[in-house]
């Protein structure tokens, strides 16, 4: 997805909302609330969630599901869900092959769960709607990591109420580190000159608090706000000493596509996507990504003289531009920083591996009878993936252990209701084969486990479903619609088990 691409999509996106009827003009007067100095508060850094000794086992992270209040606007309290604190939820760190032990505390009035989005876990620890905790319950998941050092992230996933949960301010980033990672001339000093950020937006009604509703239009176009905030803060800055920089970068929003750039120009160079490192730097002077995609790159300091700033620069896919992040260099420019030349080699299943190809159709319209617009808009069909709304008792898809499959994934929107879609698949990490018959981007040709559609797109993917059984996910990770129903269900099975 190039620039123009994004843009002419973008306007067009803008032109709809402009014409559509919303009962909720009242909240975008947020931007009529007090902010503060742009660029005037430190970028917050989430603190790394530390074990403590379990009883003969694992050592045991905490997570407490709280309500809370967080200011964004001098003088307002925003009431907030979070884990462990008022907004958003501490960095997880953990290393491949480690054993995890989890306690999460629900202390909310509601039923949640944490879902380890991109993990691969045994479907019984893997906190989706199977997986809900009660007010007052505790989750102790227990498993050992199996996965190459990647950035993925966690939240919840309760049925109906992921849109929600996600907007007041549950979710976090999970950090996997393996020696492979670890061996390459990489930041990795986290907060230093490996940062994270987890970019949202968010709307407000004029007492500071969410403006989360549910309309017809936010439902199909998901609830976009006019605030874009970065690890919970709206402008902030952040001094950097070293010369080479390291950004993990989330985009977690609910619904929201963002392209990334730097306000030099400069190139960026992408190392690794949502399942890890990718082969070899990528050079971008900019980068798209959709809701629940994670990227890391590296930008170079020292080509911005010593004491200036530049500015991230975050254009939404709804039209609105924002000056994000100011980034500041202090340190001494020595020589530029090495970049590195090979990250981790890795080969995508071949395509003649595949034991089975399945077609899933992200559908926005139903076509049936008194179909069209009027049907989608007044109830219908109008978020459906093959033809159906999620229903916790059907399984859609049945795998079988150990197989690799092509998934042929197709964005049907209907003619007057032209949505993006943003494909999510629990427990596996997928290779993208082709867009529309083209190969992907080498930016997005390494280890996925969410990819973005466009209206009419078709993209293929390849994976392989290994190690364990049982009922995992697949939805679009817009989350109103998810919530809607535009998510199934797969289940891997054994040979042995009964069919």
């Amino acid at each position: 997805m190039n620039r123009r691409h994004f843009l002419s999509r973008s306007a067009q996106a803008a032109a709809i909302a402009a014409l559509s009827s919303t009962p909720f003009a009242a909240v975008l007067k947020a931007q009529a609330n007090p902010a503060f100095a742009p660029f005037s508060r430190p970028l917050y850094i989430p603190p790394i969630l530390e074990p403590i000794a379990g009883n003969g086992g694992a050592p045991i992270r905490t997570l407490t599901a709280v309500t809370g209040a967080h200011s964004f606007f001098p003088g307002l309290q925003t009431p907030t869900m979070a884990f462990n604190g008022p907004f958003l939820g501490p960095t997880i760190r953990v290393r491949n092959g480690e054993e995890v032990a989890f306690d999460v505390h629900n202390e909310l009035d509601q039923v949640t769960t944490v879902h380890w989005h991109g993990l691969h876990v045994p479907a019984r620890w893997d906190g989706g709607p199977h997986q809900p905790i009660q007010p007052g319950d505790i989750w102790r998941p227990r498993f050992t990591i199996k996965q190459q050092a990647a950035t993925l992230w966690y939240h919840p996933h309760a049925m109906g109420l992921t849109g929600e949960h996600v907007y007041n301010g549950m979710a976090g980033l999970f950090i996997i580190d393996d020696d492979t990672a670890d061996a390459l001339p990489l930041p990795q000093e986290y907060g230093v000159d490996d940062i994270p950020l987890i970019i949202q937006d968010r709307r407000f009604y004029e007492d500071g608090s969410f403006a989360y509703v549910r309309a017809m239009h936010d439902v199909m176009h998901g609830v976009i706000g006019n605030n874009l905030i970065i690890n919970g803060m709206i402008k902030p800055y952040i001094e950097l000493t070293r010369p080479l920089v390291r950004f993990r970068i989330l985009n977690g929003s609910n619904s929201s596509i963002y392209r990334l750039r730097l306000s030099s120009g400069n190139r960026m160079q992408v190392i690794a996507s949502d399942g890890g490192l990718l082969a070899a730097p990528v050079p971008l002077t900019e980068l798209i990504m959709t809701a629940g995609e994670r990227y890391e790159i590296l930008v170079d300091c020292t080509a911005q003289p010593k004491d200036t700033s530049l500015h991230l620069l975050v254009d939404q896919y709804s039209g609105n531009s924002y000056e994000a992040l100011e980034i500041r260099y202090t340190g001494n420019i020595n020589k530029r920083p090495a970049m590195p030349g090979k990250l981790r080699p890795h080969t995508p299943p071949a395509e003649s591996s595949a034991d089975n190809t399945r077609t899933i159709v992200m559908e926005t319209m139903s076509r049936g009878n008194g179909g069209g617009m009027e049907r989608g808009m007044m109830g219908g069909n109008r978020l459906t993936i093959n033809g159906r709304h999620m229903d916790m008792a059907r399984i859609d898809e049945r795998i079988k252990l150990g197989s690799t499959e092509i998934w042929e994934i197709v964005n049907d929107s209907a003619s007057r209701m032209q949505l993006p879609h943003s494909m999510h698949l629990h427990d596996v990490q997928f290779h993208i084969l082709d867009r529309n018959g083209e190969p992907p981007e080498p930016f997005e040709a390494g280890r996925k486990d969410t990819v973005l559609l466009w209206p009419g797109e078709r993209v293929r993917i390849i994976a392989s479903f290994l190690d364990y059984t049982g009922i995992y996910m697949f939805h679009c990770h817009m989350l109103e619609h998810e919530d809607a129903g535009m998510m199934g269900q797969f289940e891997v099975y054994r040979d042995s088990d009964t069919i």
